[in-house]
C-alpha cells in the first residue's frame, strides 16, 4: 500500500483493511461489487526531510533542489568576513552601562537606533571577548561531535499516540511541513534557559562538557542587557522604569538557539536562514567572529550587519514582534537573514529570545493609543502568539501576519482573542 499512498511508511502503527462484503443475492440486486475500505489510524508523523541533517547534506558536497530558491525569492549573495567588514553604513552602537545610569546621549543614541534600524550593536555589557569566544566554541565543539552523538538530544521525539512529532526544543532543523518548502542551510541547537525550572535538561548537551554552565552564564548576563534596553525603550517614550517589565512579567522567559552554518557549494542560491522577524520582545544575539553572513533589510535593501574580527565579537540587541505590538508600533521589529556561508567557511551564532511569560495578554499599551495614533494590533495571549511562530515560520511568514494581528487584517484565529 506504500505504493498507493504516497508516505505511508512514516506511519509507525498497521494499517487496517475492512471488507464491506454483501450477500450475493443482494450483490446481484445491487449490481454493486464489494467495496474494500482503507482506514487509518490518526497516528502523528512528521514530514520526512525533517531528519534531514544540513551538515550531513553539505559533507557530500552537492547541493540537493530542497534547498534552492527560486530567483523571485531573492537569492542573496555569498557571505564572506571581508564583506561584511565592508558593510557600510555601519550599525549604531549603544553602551549599556550607561544606558542602565540613565545617559541622556546613551539615550539619545537608543532612539535614533532603533528608530532607524530596529537594533543596535552593544558596548559597556561586561562579557570578555575570551568568555564569548568560549561559548562559541563549545558550540562548534558540539555541532562538530558525531551525528550519532548529536542525535541523542533530537528535536524529532516520540507522540503519544505511538508516532513521531516535532518540538522546538532539541538539536535538527526547524520544522518541515510540507514538499514544496525551501530549507534553510543550517542545523540548530534550541533550549529553554530560564526560568531556571522549565529547562527540558535530556535535550542539554553533556558534552563539550563545559557548554551547559557557559550557556547558563551567557543568558545571564544577557538578560541584564535586556532588561536594561527594555527599561530604557520606556523611557524613551516618556514612561516609568518597569512600563515594559511589567508587561511582559519578572520570570521573563528566555530561549537560547545555537545556529550552525555549514560550508555550502553555492551560497547565492540559498538561505542559510530565511527572512523572518523575531518570536521576542528582545533577542540577544552573539555574530560569529570572523564569518558574517547576517543582513538586515533597511528601507527595501538588505544590509549587511559587519562582523568586527580580531578576536572581537560583536554583540546585537534586536526588537522582537512581542515589543512591536506593545509599543504599538513606536519600536519596529527589523527583518533579517543570514546568508550561507562558501565552501571554504562556516558559520557559528547564538541567539537568545527574551519572551514575556505565557499567560501575560499582548496588546498595544493603552497609553501609547489615541486619535491620532489609533491601535495597530489586535489582543491576544503571549502562549498563542509564541506556538504560531513556529506555524509562521515554517511559511515563510511574519507571525504578526499569519496570526493576522493587524488591526486591518480579518479572521483572527478565535483562540487569539483575550480570554477565549
Amino acid at each position: 500500500y506504500s505504493e498507493l499512498i504516497p508516505g505511508l511508511y512514516k506511519w509507525r502503527c498497521a494499517t487496517h483493511l475492512k471488507l464491506q462484503a454483501t450477500s450475493s443475492s443482494s450483490r446481484r440486486r445491487s449490481g454493486k461489487l464489494p467495496v474494500c475500505y482503507l482506514t487509518l489510524p490518526r497516528t502523528t508523523m512528521v514530514h520526512q526531510a525533517q531528519g534531514l541533517l544540513v551538515q550531513e547534506v553539505a559533507a557530500d558536497g552537492e547541493l540537493p533542489s530542497r534547498y534552492v530558491l527560486k530567483e523571485q525569492q531573492g537569492r542573496p549573495a555569498a557571505a564572506t568576513a571581508a564583506a561584511a567588514q565592508r558593510a557600510a553604513p555601519s550599525i549604531p552602537a549603544v553602551d549599556v552601562s550607561r544606558l542602565a545610569d540613565a545617559d541622556p546621549g546613551e539615550a539619545d543614541k537608543l532612539r535614533s537606533a532603533l528608530g532607524s534600524w530596529g537594533l543596535f550593536a552593544v558596548t559597556g555589557h561586561g562579557m570578555t571577548d575570551p568568555f564569548l569566544d568560549a561559548i562559541l566554541g563549545a558550540a562548534r565543539g558540539f555541532f562538530h561531535l558525531p551525528t550519532e552523538a548529536k542525535q541523542e538530544y533530537s528535536n524529532v521525539v516520540d507522540a503519544d499516540d505511538g508516532g513521531r512529532k516535532f518540538q522546538p526544543e532539541g538539536y535538527g532543523v526547524d520544522r518541515v511541513d510540507t514538499d514544496e518548502q525551501v530549507l534553510d542551510w543550517c542545523d540548530r541547537l534550541y533550549l529553554q534557559v530560564r526560568p531556571d525550572d522549565a529547562r527540558q535538561l535530556r535535550f542539554w548537551p553533556t558534552h563539550p562538557p563545559d557548554l551547559a554552565e557557559l550557556l547558563k552564564e551567557f543568558s545571564v548576563e544577557g538578560e541584564k542587557v535586556a532588561k536594561i534596553a527594555v527599561t530604557a525603550m520606556a523611557r524613551c517614550l516618556g514612561f516609568e522604569d518597569g512600563f515594559f517589565v511589567d508587561k511582559v512579567g519578572e520570570r521573563m522567559p528566555s530561549y537560547a538557539r545555537f545556529t550552525y552554518y555549514p560550508p555550502c557549494p553555492c551560497p547565492d542560491l540559498v538561505h542559510g536562514l530565511k527572512p523572518h522577524t523575531d518570536n521576542s520582545v528582545v533577542t540577544v544575539l552573539l555574530l560569529d567572529e570572523q564569518v558574517g553572513g547576517l543582513q538586515v533589510l533597511k528601507d527595501g535593501s538588505w544590509v549587511d550587519v559587519p562582523v568586527l574580527g580580531g578576536g572581537r565579537h560583536q554583540l546585537l540587541v534586536v526588537v522582537g514582534d512581542e515589543m512591536e505590538i506593545m509599543s504599538n508600533a513606536a519600536f519596529r521589529a527589523p527583518v533579517h537573514r543570514v546568508v550561507a556561508p562558501g565552501e571554504e567557511a562556516e558559520r557559528v551564532s547564538l541567539a537568545v529570545f527574551y519572551q514575556p511569560e505565557p499567560d501575560k495578554v499582548l496588546e498595544p499599551s493603552p497609553e501609547l493609543v489615541d486619535g491620532e495614533r489609533p491601535a495597530m494590533y489586535k489582543k491576544l495571549q503571549a502562549k498563542v502568539f509564541a506556538d504560531g511562530f513556529w506555524d509562521a515560520f515554517a511559511l515563510g511568514e511574519r507571525t504578526i501576519d499569519f496570526l493576522k494581528v493587524k488591526v486591518d487584517a480579518v479572521d483572527p484565529p478565535a483562540a487569539a482573542v483575550s480570554g477565549a
